[in-house]
C-alpha cells in the first residue's frame, strides 16, 4: 500500500483529527489559518479552534489576482501561472503560521484549502443555458501538500456543482452539523464581499436548514474605496458615517431582479461589482454626488439586501437569532443599521456561539474535510435544496 494512502487510512481512524482550515475571500484581506482539533462526525462532531490567525497579503500577491478576479478576458499565462502562485504562497503563509505556534507539520493531519475564488458562473447569475453551473477556485491543492508535508484536501465547490448544486454557499453543511437549536429559529449572518445566511430552523418546526446568498456584503464598498482612495477598506465605516444616504441611487442599486428571487439563491462579484454602481448612477443621474454620499449609500444597500432577505424568511417565526461573522461584523455602520432594522431579533457576534467570527469560514472548511475523511453524506440530506455530498479533493504530500 502507497504509504499515503496507509496515513490517510489512519487518520480517519483517529478518534481526534487536527486539522488546518484555510479561507481567502473575494476581499483578498489575508489568508485565514484555523488550527482545529475534531472528534466525531456529523450532528456529534466536536470542534475545537486550537489556533487562528489571518496572514497578511502581499500588495503584489493582491494585484496579480485582481488582474483575473471576475473578469471574463484575461492572460491565460497568467492564470495559469496564479494557480501555482497561490498555492505556493498558501503553503509559505502556512508553515510560518505553524512555526509561530510552535506546531510541527507531521502534528497537522491534513489541511483543508477553500482556494481563490476568480469566477463564479451558476446559470442563475450567468442567464447561459449553453454551459453548465460552475465556480473556480484556485490555488492548487498539489502545491500547498508538497510545500508543507501534509496531506491536503481542496476545491470543495466543485463535487457540490457536479452533483447539481451551484457551488455556493456551503457554509449551510458545517453551520447546520455544529449549531443546530432547540428552540432558537437562528440565521447565521456572514459579511464577506457578498453576504449569506444560513438559516437553521429550531427542533420545533418542520423546516429545513439551507444556505443562501442575499447580495453585496463588502465587496461594491471595498471596490470603490480601492479605486478611488487606494485603500482596501472603509475601515470602521470611516468614510460611509461622514456622508448621507442618496435615496435615488439606494432606489436604482434595489432593482437588480437578484434580490427578489427565492431562496436558496447564490451571486458575487460579477454581479455586484463597479460597473454595476456606475450603471445605477447613471440611471439616477448621482454620477458625481460626493464620495461620502456614495459610500453611505453603498453601504446601507448591502445592509438592506440583508435585513429584507432575513424578513422574509422569519416572517411568521418567534424566538429569532442573528449572529454575524465575517469582515463586515467589524463595520459598525452595517451593524448598528441590521440592529436597529430587526428589533424583535436578537442580533449578536458569532463569538457568542464559541468560536472567533473572523474564523468561520476557515473553521467550516476544516469540518467539511473532517465529514470527507470519516463522515458520510446523509449527516447532510436534510438541507434544504442542496445535494448531499462529502467534498474536496484529496493532493498527496509524495
Amino acid at each position: 500500500m502507497n504509504p499515503q494512502i496507509e496515513r490517510l487510512y489512519q487518520i480517519s481512524q483517529k478518534k481526534e483529527r487536527r486539522i488546518i482550515g484555510l479561507m481567502s475571500g473575494t476581499s483578498l484581506d489575508g489568508l485565514d489559518i484555523a488550527v482545529c482539533r475534531i472528534e466525531n462526525a456529523g450532528k456529534t462532531t466536536k470542534i475545537q479552534l486550537e489556533n487562528f490567525a489571518t496572514m497578511d497579503y502581499e500588495d503584489d500577491f493582491r494585484a496579480r489576482v485582481r488582474e483575473v478576479f471576475a473578469k471574463r478576458n484575461i492572460d491565460q499565462q497568467l492564470f495559469s501561472g496564479l494557480n501555482a502562485y497561490i498555492g505556493v504562497t498558501h503553503a509559505k503563509l502556512i508553515n510560518t503560521a505553524l512555526q509561530q505556534w510552535n506546531i510541527p507539520s507531521s502534528e497537522i493531519d491534513c489541511i483543508a484549502s477553500h482556494g481563490q475564488t476568480v469566477y463564479h458562473a451558476p446559470q442563475s447569475l450567468t442567464k447561459d443555458r449553453n454551459w453548465p453551473n460552475s465556480t473556480l477556485q484556485i490555488g492548487d491543492g498539489d502545491h500547498i501538500a508538497v510545500n508543507t508535508g501534509i496531506i491536503t484536501l481542496s476545491d470543495f465547490r466543485q463535487k457540490h456543482v457536479a452533483a447539481g448544486g451551484e457551488g455556493a454557499p456551503l457554509a449551510a453543511y458545517g453551520d447546520y452539523l455544529l449549531f443546530s437549536h432547540a428552540t432558537e429559529n437562528r440565521f447565521l449572518l456572514n459579511i464577506g464581499g457578498i453576504s449569506n445566511f444560513t438559516f437553521i430552523p429550531s427542533h420545533q418546526t418542520k423546516l429545513k436548514a439551507y444556505a443562501t446568498d442575499l447580495g453585496p456584503g463588502n465587496t461594491m464598498m471595498n471596490q470603490y474605496m480601492k479605486a478611488n482612495f487606494n485603500q482596501e477598506m472603509d475601515r470602521d465605516a470611516y468614510m460611509a458615517k461622514k456622508g448621507q444616504v442618496n435615496d435615488a441611487l439606494l432606489n436604482q442599486l434595489l432593482t437588480e431582479e437578484f434580490l427578489t428571487l427565492p431562496f436558496p439563491k447564490t451571486t458575487g462579484p460579477e454581479l455586484f461589482n463597479l460597473a454595476y454602481l456606475e450603471k445605477a448612477q447613471e440611471r439616477s443621474k448621482t454620477a458625481h454626488i460626493p464620495h461620502e454620499n456614495v459610500m453611505a449609500t453603498l453601504n446601507r444597500f448591502a445592509a438592506l439586501a440583508m435585513v429584507n432577505g432575513i424578513r422574509k424568511q422569519s416572517e411568521g417565526l418567534s424566538d429569532v437569532a442573528i449572529y454575524i461573522s465575517g469582515g463586515g461584523l467589524h463595520n459598525p455602520l452595517l451593524f448598528d443599521y441590521i440592529k436597529r432594522s430587526l428589533p424583535t431579533c436578537k442580533v449578536e457576534s458569532f463569538a457568542t456561539l464559541g468560536i472567533n467570527p473572523d474564523a468561520k469560514e476557515a473553521v467550516l472548511f476544516a469540518l467539511l474535510a473532517n465529514e470527507t475523511l470519516v463522515g458520510n453524506k446523509s449527516n447532510v440530506a436534510q438541507i434544504k435544496d442542496s445535494p448531499a455530498v462529502c467534498m474536496g479533493k484529496i493532493s498527496l504530500p509524495q
